[in-house]
């Protein structure tokens, strides 16, 4: 019985400083899974600021679709899409967390949904907005270091008149 006693306070005596090294190696997965969320919601949050941006756009867009280039106030065929119009408005949407108006970062293109280059009532507008996240958290950046977002918003056109 005593023997039996002093094997069990020499195993207790052994197993010493055990709990620290489980707690170190689980703290430290603990802590890249909470890096990892974080990083992720930084980009959700970003890629919901792209997405408001290309709605603001669209919306724009869907009122001034084109260029009038004769003064005229109709639109004629084969008059270009409003894109520094609609690149104007979707840069001064917001400046936080990306800053939209630095377009060395950000792209925005607006295009006919359909394809057909019709710019008048009924037809859809397609504005993308685009920026790549750049990852920060260490462990997260040793699997990838960019992370790209594109937010493309199709609104249809609601004036003018198509000919």
């Amino acid at each position: 019985m005593i023997e039996r006693r002093e094997n069990q306070m020499k195993k207790i005596i052994t197993e010493r400083g055990q709990s620290l090294v489980e707690l170190s190696i689980s703290l430290v997965v603990l802590l890249m899974l909470l890096a990892g969320a974080v990083e992720f919601g930084m980009a959700f949050f970003q890629f919901v600021q792209l997405r408001d941006a290309a709605q603001e756009g669209a919306l724009y867009g869907s009122m001034n679709p084109y260029v009038d280039s004769n003064g005229n106030k109709a639109f004629n065929t084969g008059e270009p899409v409003n894109q520094a119009g609609i690149e104007t408005r979707v840069r001064s949407s917001s400046s936080s967390p990306i800053d939209l108006s630095d377009s060395s970062i950000v792209t925005v293109t607006a295009s006919s949904a359909d394809g057909s280059n019709l710019f008048c009532e009924g037809h859809g507008l397609q504005v993308t907005v685009s920026y790549t996240h750049k990852v920060f958290m260490p462990f997260v950046s040793a699997i990838t270091e960019e992370i790209p977002l594109t937010a493309t918003v199709t609104d249809t056109i609601l004036s003018p008149v198509c000919p």
